[in-house]
């Protein structure tokens, strides 16, 4: 029997503060969670802007005086980074640091870790009204590095491009890490006037997690983080679309070695929704893990990709397929995924995958609640879905699904795009 998670929120002045007391670990973690829908015309503004503020406060303008305050507190972590959740944008800034137990001294080390957060996220170096102009223009290379890597690793090319064209009339479609033609015209002046918009519009949420008294935490975080507006939280909007009556077919052409197919289907399943926990089930049947069809039938049994492997989006019911061919089987290991998908549908699969597949899931399930980052991920689903399903909830689900439930999900699933990236010369058409 596992222990149950709680969790206590308090709707505090322009933010939701999320705590997760828990004995588990010796280190507390905060992390701070600010949401946007996607939008083209700012997406790379957003995708730019955690990594400047980290850099340097108001109190701490130079490298060396915020990276002395962060060793003050014990060797603190700090880790910031954008995610696309459906069609919302999420910054998240997050601190490890021990847990005050740890210690002896009078000063709540949690109090100064909030402290620095705040500073971080609403007094950053500001010239005037423009942030550090040299902070933003190392940051601009640093980020310009990132995306040429992203389109130079062809996996994770290929599934960008598949985004974009299974999802041209949707915002989900929008780069999370933003565009490299955008960084030329970004200035330290627009940034920190998207910066306050951004300050002034976006849903926060601030979860803290460890050995910790609720009451106690929300006193110290009510006079640590003042947040000076409060936005109406945005409902989710996250579009569905269904698939489309002829399924797209892409090929692109590159001077590579190794062809990547992928494909991309609709579910109509999202976070929250009762299928969801047979959609688990079913992606780790068809190819969520390595007892999976895919993996069995198309990498092993018929040697025909060096990797094929499946996932799906949580709050966009898309599920996507992964595998790396040979140029020249395309459309034979097309045809083979194809088979897979047909046998999922026709309920070609056993009792025992079923009952194998779940323990599966909640194994994983429970890794990751087992990870403080990966707690407060789970946790953040049901912000982002409306849904107040705990984890704990979410395995026993999982516990109940019958193999009749994941048959009726396989009859959901629609094939939408397939793309194909391949050689220059000599690959199938």
């Amino acid at each position: 029997m596992m222990s149950t998670i709680e969790e206590h929120v308090f709707k505090q002045e322009g933010y939701h503060l999320h705590m997760i007391p828990t004995k588990k670990y010796k280190t507390n973690t905060i992390s701070v969670k600010l949401k946007s829908p996607l939008n083209r015309e700012v997406i790379t503004k957003r995708a730019l802007l955690p990594y400047v503020l980290q850099q340097a406060t108001s109190n701490y303008p130079s490298a060396r005086s915020f990276r002395t305050a962060l060793d003050s507190l014990y060797g603190a972590v700090l880790s910031v980074d954008s995610s696309k959740k459906g069609e919302d944008h999420v910054m998240t800034f997050r601190m490890e640091l021990p847990n005050d137990e740890m210690l002896s001294g009078d000063e709540s080390l949690l109090k100064q870790g909030l402290a620095l957060i705040n500073e971080i996220i609403f007094h950053p170096k500001v010239e005037g009204e423009a942030l550090d102009k040299a902070i933003v223009n190392r940051e601009k290379q640093t980020l310009t590095q990132k995306i040429k890597s992203l389109k130079d690793d062809k996996m994770s090319y290929a599934n960008t491009r598949l985004i974009d064209e299974m999802c041209k009339e949707e915002s989900y479609r929008f780069h999370v890490h933003g565009y490299e033609e955008d960084l030329n015209d970004i200035t330290a002046e627009n940034l920190y006037e998207y910066y306050q918009d951004m300050l002034s519009n976006d849903d926060m949420d601030v979860y803290v997690q460890g050995n910790l008294d609720p009451n106690e935490v929300q006193q110290i975080v009510q006079g640590t983080i003042k947040r000076q507006s409060a936005p109406n939280r945005s409902e989710n909007k996250t579009t569905q679309q269904d698939a489309p009556s002829e399924v797209k077919e892409i090929v692109e052409r590159q001077n590579i070695q190794q062809g990547k197919l992928h494909l991309g289907y609709r579910t109509s399943i999202r976070y929250g929704d009762k299928d969801y926990y047979a959609l688990q089930v079913f992606n780790g049947i068809f190819g969520g893990f390595p007892s999976s069809k895919l993996f069995m039938n198309v990498r092993e049994k018929h040697s025909l990709a060096y990797y094929a492997a499946s996932r799906f989006e949580s709050h966009k019911g898309l599920l996507l397929v992964f595998s790396g061919i040979d140029p020249n089987d395309y459309e034979q290991a097309k045809d083979i995924i194809e088979k897979q998908m047909d046998a999922m549908k026709a309920g070609e699969f056993s009792e025992e995958d079923v009952q194998e597949t779940k323990q599966l899931v909640v194994n994983q399930l429970r890794e990751t609640m087992d990870n403080q980052h990966g707690l407060i991920e789970l946790m953040y689903h049901q912000v982002l879905s409306g849904s107040k399903v705990t984890p704990n909830e979410i395995i026993e689900n999982v516990e109940r699904v019958t193999h009749e439930d994941v048959l009726q999900v396989a009859k959901k699933v629609a094939l939408d795009t397939v793309y194909f990236l391949t050689k220059e010369e000599g690959g199938n058409e």
